[in-house]
């Protein structure tokens, strides 16, 4: 598996992330998880991607139930998790509206909350998972500039941002953001116009992409454009040692100028396999292009 920087001041990582957003669709033991991040590390995949919010505030204790089981793991291991949004669940029934809070106060108590159900010291990068319409930017960065003052995390980075709000951010970091976790994909290929890659290859940081397969979409044959993808991923699959759609889809993504981290978001073994197979992919410039063709039913302009 290759490895890349994020940014001048981000950390190392893998080029494909694990995602934990279905972590716990499994009901998977801690037995379970463990050994799931020892075949991602065999994989060489070892930036595991995380948040507060995921399984409804669930995921971060159950990943760190699983990490605890295996002295060192950790330490093998870039960890990202992400703070911002909150729900009404049962770990707190008081809330009564969904929103987002990046104030300092907020972010500072999310994040020292992920230390302590994750059973470390430190994360290696930390994001705002979206933007939060009532809070002023330089609030927000203050909460970013202590905890990277305090050693609390080595990097910070946005997720959903726009390239506007990225800049407005940007601008009271101490330390420069090191990257904004975006949906791209080829279901969803805005960022390529919408000036959120190119803000990324302008500063040198690296975009995350996730839903890179559009939530399963990808594979839906009743879906048209899933359907046309099908067909051109197996008109060029012998030209990449019999390629999946899938694979090509991580190609497709890997190949843009912006160099995303694509997160892979699959508990199955055999799919992480697949997907760290397309690393070594590299598409032709007329098959990515006819792949864009292909999900957006048009040529290009």
């Amino acid at each position: 598996m290759t490895r890349t920087r994020l940014a001048a001041s981000g950390p190392e990582c893998s080029r494909l992330v694990y995602g934990t957003w279905r972590l716990l669709d499994t009901k998977p033991t801690a037995q379970d998880i463990n050994r799931r991040l020892h075949a991602c590390i065999e994989l060489g995949i070892t930036t595991i991607d995380t948040a507060e919010i995921y399984g409804l505030y669930e995921v971060e204790q159950q990943l760190g139930a699983g990490l605890a089981l295996s002295p060192g793991l950790r330490d093998q291991l870039e960890i990202v998790t992400k703070a911002g949004i909150y729900v009404p669940c049962s770990y707190r029934p008081e809330r009564r509206t969904a929103h987002y809070n990046a104030t300092t106060a907020r972010l500072v108590k999310s994040l020292e909350k992920s230390l302590r159900l994750l059973g470390t010291d430190h994360v290696d990068l930390f994001l705002v998972h979206r933007p939060d319409w009532l809070t002023r930017a330089d609030d927000t960065a203050a909460g970013l500039n202590g905890l990277l003052r305090d050693g609390k995390i080595r990097a910070a980075g946005v997720s959903n941002h726009s390239a506007s709000q990225f800049d407005l951010l940007n601008s009271y970091m101490a330390q420069p953001l090191a990257t904004n976790q975006i949906e791209f994909h080829l279901l969803r290929p805005d960022p390529i116009d919408d000036g959120t890659l190119h803000q990324c290859e302008k500063l040198g940081v690296l975009p995350m992409a996730w839903s890179p397969m559009a939530g399963g979409r990808i594979f839906d044959r009743s879906d048209p454009a899933a359907a046309r993808l099908a067909v051109a991923a197996a008109s060029m699959s012998s030209r990449y040692d019999g390629a999946t759609l899938e694979q090509l889809a991580y190609a497709w993504i890997l190949a843009h100028p912006s160099h995303p981290l694509p997160i892979i978001g699959t508990n199955r073994l055999e799919r992480l396999r697949s997907a760290a197979m397309a690393d070594a992919i590299v598409l032709e410039r007329e098959d990515w292009y006819a792949l864009w063709e292909a999900a957006q039913g048009r040529q290009v302009p």
